[in-house]
């Protein structure tokens, strides 16, 4: 997977790509936060996929599109009060979510989830983003009025 950004006219652009097999890769593009559009790219007979996706992605580079700096990224955790260490009911919510905000958060340019954590009374599911605001800010409309919707908080971690 190759994931590009850049600051246009104040908006954070996404443009990523990921192979789906040998024959095809998606591209995925838009504005951070917004699930944008996508396209999948195929082997013809007069065409190799690996070679129009570098192409891309060599255009991409040299419209000032960059991988994000680690150092820029922000990790955000959603955090839930459980009893003590949580109940297997909660570990599988946990787990129902880490799987939403995966999809949510890299269909929005976003980022990824990176994993989560149980026990002395909370449960949290970590996130590395792009933006914190616009990821968090997607987040809570995506959890409002979910079985994920009674968090008790959002927050950057190191804040």
């Amino acid at each position: 997977m190759v994931k590009l950004y850049k600051t246009l006219n104040n908006q954070l652009h996404y443009w990523e790509t990921w192979e789906t097999n040998e024959k095809s890769a998606i591209v995925h593009w838009g504005v951070a936060g917004d699930r944008g559009q996508a396209k999948e790219i195929s082997d013809g007979v007069f065409s190799n996929v690996k070679k129009i996706v570098q192409r891309e992605i060599d255009e991409k580079l040299n419209e000032g599109f960059a991988e994000l700096d680690e150092d820029k990224a922000s990790f955000l955790e959603i955090e839930y009060k459980v009893d003590g260490f949580g109940t297997e009911e909660d570990l599988e919510k946990r787990h129902r979510l880490e799987d939403r905000m995966d999809e949510l958060l890299g269909w929005t340019g976003l980022g990824h989830t990176d994993g989560g954590s149980i026990g002395s009374g909370t449960m949290e599911v970590g996130c590395v983003v792009a933006d914190f605001t616009i990821a968090k800010n997607v987040i809570e409309q995506n959890l409002r009025g979910t079985e994920f919707g009674d968090y008790t908080r959002i927050f950057k971690m190191g804040e």
